[in-house]
C-alpha cells in the first residue's frame, strides 16, 4: 500500500477514535514527563518476555539482539511523544505488524506487549504530573487514542501481511498438488509412447501388424496425455453455459450411449412420463451426467446395477444416477467434490469438481449421499422450465 493511501487510512482511523489537534499537542507536552521513565520500562518489558517462551523465541541473537532491540523500542516510544503523525509515521508504525509476521511472532504477544507499555507509560505520568487533574485525565485519554491507532495500523500490517503469505503458500501448495497429478497422469502414457517408439527404431524383422499395434498404442496413449491437458484447460476456462428448455431422457440415453455400462452391469433409467423440460445447457449436463456414469461403472469393477432416475420435485427437477458399489467413506464425502481430491489411485481429481461448476453454472446443485459398501447416489437437482413446471 502506498503512502497515501495508508495517509489517508490513518485519517480515517484518526476520525473514527476522535483524535483532535488538542489530542496531538496534550501528548507531546507529555513527553517531558514520560522521558526519564523510558529506560526503565524497557528494561521491564524485556524482562517480561524472559518470562515467556512463546514470546522469547523470536530472539536469537542473544544479549546483543536485545540491546538492539531495546534501542528500537526507545526510538519507537519517543516517536509517540514527537507530534509527526505524518504518511511517514504509519509507514514506520507498519514496519512492526510486517516484522512481526517476518519472525513468526504471534501478533497476540503484539497486543499484550503494547498493554503493558500503556500501562507503563500512564503509571509514569500519573505518578509524576504536577499539573490541573482535569488536565492529567485528557492526557491519558489522548495517549490511550495515539496507542489505540498504533495498535491498528500494526494489526493491519500483520493481518495483510500474513494473508497475503498464506494465499502464497496455499498456490504454491496447490501448484505442487497438480503438479504432482499431472506428473503422475502424464508419465504412464509417455512411457508407453517411448517403448513403442523404442521398438520402431529397432526391431529389424517387425511385421507390418505389429508395427500398426505400435502406432495404435502410440495414438491411444497421446490421446490420454492429450485428455489430462484437456481436463485442466476446462476446469480452468469452463464455458458459459447456453440454456434452454430440454428434454432429460435423450440427454440420458446419449450419456449411457457414449459410456456404455458393459454386459456385467444391469442398467435401468426411470424417466417419469410428466416430467417437464428442464432449463440448462443439454451439452454440458450431458457432460456431468457421462462424468457421474463413469464414476459408477468404476466403483462397480466388478459388475452391479446402475440406476439413473428422473422426477420432478418443488419446481425442481432430481436427475440421479445410482450404484451399488464400492461407496465412499463418510470422512470424504464433504471433500469428495473438491478440485484435486480423489479417492482413486488414477486421476487428477477434477472430474467432479468441473461437474459441480458446470452444475452450478447452469442454476442448479449437484448432490451426493453414500454408504461405504453399499453404493453412492449423485443427484443433479435443474430447474424445471416455468411454463410447465408443476409441484408434487
Amino acid at each position: 500500500m502506498d503512502s497515501q493511501l495508508l495517509d489517508a487510512r490513518y485519517r480515517e482511523l484518526q476520525a473514527y477514535v476522535g483524535w483532535t489537534e488538542a489530542d496531538a499537542a496534550r501528548v507531546v507536552a507529555a513527553r517531558s514527563i514520560v522521558t526519564p521513565f523510558l529506560p526503565a520500562l524497557i528494561d521491564d518489558f524485556y524482562a517480561e518476555i524472559e518470562r515467556h517462551p512463546q514470546a522469547r523465541r523470536v530472539i536469537t541473537g542473544g544479549d546483543e539482539q536485545i540491546k538492539r532491540l531495546k534501542g528500537t523500542l526507545l526510538a519507537w516510544i519517543r516517536e509517540l511523544f514527537e507530534g509527526r503523525y505524518d504518511a511517514d509515521y504509519v509507514v514506520r508504525r507498519r514496519r512492526v505488524g510486517l516484522r512481526h509476521v517476518e519472525i513468526g511472532l504471534d501478533q497476540v504477544y503484539t497486543n499484550v506487549a503494547l498493554s503493558r507499555l500503556r500501562g507503563g507509560l500512564l503509571a509514569s505520568l500519573n505518578g509524576a504530573w504536577e499539573g490541573p487533574a482535569e488536565l492529567l485525565i485528557d492526557t491519558i485519554h489522548s495517549i490511550d487514542k495515539l496507542l489505540d491507532l498504533d495498535l491498528a495500523i500494526i494489526e493491519d500490517a500483520y493481518q495483510s501481511e500474513y494473508i497475503s503469505r498464506l494465499q502464497r503458500t496455499e498456490r504454491l501448495a496447490t501448484l505442487g498438488q497438480v503438479s504432482g497429478g499431472v506428473a503422475h497422469e502424464l508419465r504412464n502414457p509417455l512411457n508407453v509412447v517411448k517403448t513403442s517408439v523404442y521398438y520402431l527404431r529397432n526391431a529389424r524383422s517387425a511385421s507390418p501388424e505389429k508395427r500398426e499395434e505400435h502406432m495404435n498404442r502410440i495414438e491411444r496413449n497421446v490421446e490420454l496425455a492429450d485428455g489430462v491437458i484437456s481436463a485442466l484447460s476446462n476446469f480452468a476456462r469452463l464455458p458459459t453455459p447456453t440454456p434452454r428448455p430440454s428434454d432429460l431422457e435423450p440427454i440420458i440415453h446419449q450419456a449411457l450411449e457414449i459410456n456404455p455400462p458393459g454386459a456385467r452391469v444391469a442398467t435401468t433409467v426411470d424417466v417419469a412420463g410428466n416430467l417437464p423440460k428442464v432449463d440448462c445447457d443439454p451439452i454440458q449436463i450431458g457432460i456431468v451426467l457421462g462424468n457421474l456414469i463413469r464414476n459408477a461403472l468404476d466403483a462397480m469393477a466388478d459388475g452391479g446395477r446402475l440406476m439413473i432416475t428422473a422426477r420432478q420435485r418443488d419446481g425442481h427437477v432430481l436427475l440421479s444416477v445410482a450404484d451399488d458399489g464400492v461407496g465412499i467413506e463418510s470422512e470424504n464425502l464433504a471433500r469428495i467434490m473438491e478440485p484435486l481430491f480423489s479417492t482413486k489411485t488414477r486421476g487428477l481429481g477434477l472430474g467432479l469438481a468441473i461437474a459441480r461448476s458446470i452444475v452450478e453454472k447452469n442454476k442448479g446443485a449437484l448432490l451426493v449421499e453414500s454408504t461405504l459398501g453399499k453404493g453412492s447416489v449423485f443427484t443433479l437437482r435443474l430447474a424445471a422450465h416455468a411454463t410447465e413446471s408443476t409441484t408434487k
